[in-house]
């Protein structure tokens, strides 16, 4: 399976869509959020709607997060079928700043190494 990027600004946050499951009685929470990026046709503007699925992803989502940041979007692509009518999600799994600051996981990005670095990896 190939993996799925896009990069681009933060231009909102929808509505946290939530509920209890069914079969697990467990709550579940799930929040969709647009990125615009110049990628189109003759530079222009293409937006891309990713959700994130599950109660810590999503409390993550706005905490780590602003409308406006720079970010990587690493993600799934999945479609359903539902009464003769199919829906395309993009499912966010690795949402990363451009600026190297905290991610949705909480964790400080790696800075990057330049030519002029030495590699500190003994591998």
């Amino acid at each position: 399976m190939s993996e799925h990027v896009e990069t681009g600004t933060i231009k909102k946050f929808l509505d946290v869509q939530s509920g209890i499951s069914k079969t697990t009685n467990n709550e579940w929470k799930k929040q969709s959020f647009v990125i615009s990026n110049n990628g189109g046709y003759e530079g222009k503007e293409q937006l891309f709607c990713f959700e994130v699925f599950g109660v810590e992803k999503v409390d993550n989502l706005t905490k780590f997060h602003n409308v406006g940041d720079e970010v990587t979007v690493k993600f799934n692509i999945s479609t359903n079928e539902w009464q003769g009518k199919y829906f395309t999600s993009l499912g966010a799994w690795r949402i990363e700043k451009l600026s190297g600051e905290q991610n949705a996981s909480g964790f400080q990005q790696a800075p990057s190494l330049s030519a002029n670095e030495p590699n500190p990896l003994p591998f």
